[in-house]
């Protein structure tokens, strides 16, 4: 008679039945495949009139990944709508809190950072002026 192996029936049927689960596990923390990898504004883009942005409120720029915030003196900021946790683009804005999709970060979009885990670094800030009555965003701006 051979020697039996060391794995038996039942231990090779009950890793089976755990594979699946655990595989769940680690698809819960990825982000749709449509929402990551975004790309994150590469050359100033023209996002639109100056007005479009009210003091102490934001504005998202679905099309160009950005979100351009005015703070109560008049001061622009923009920030990369791409969370700094696993590469989602963020799409809901709540008066001026950025709500990300996928885990539910949330980050100022005045200042850029983290109101709510699970991202623990902020926004990535991008250069932003306003030229001949309009809002530019970018490296290059």
């Amino acid at each position: 008679m051979p020697a039996r192996s060391s794995a038996s029936r039942r231990t090779v049927l009950r890793g089976a039945a755990v594979a699946p689960v655990a595989g769940l596990g680690l698809a819960a923390c990825a982000a749709p495949q449509d929402d990551k990898g975004a790309s994150a504004v590469t050359s100033s883009v023209d996002l639109g009139a100056e007005g479009e942005v009210a003091k102490g409120a934001a504005k998202l720029y679905r099309d160009h990944n950005v979100v351009v915030s005015r703070d109560g003196e008049g001061g622009l900021k923009a920030y990369s709508l791409v969370c700094t946790h696993a590469g989602c683009v963020i799409n809901k804005l709540r008066g001026t809190t950025l709500v990300c999709p996928c885990h539910g970060s949330e980050f100022d979009a005045v200042t850029g950072k983290v109101v709510q885990a699970p991202a623990t670094e902020p926004l990535s800030e991008l250069p932003v002026k306003v030229a001949d009555g309009r809002i530019v965003a970018g490296p290059a701006a």
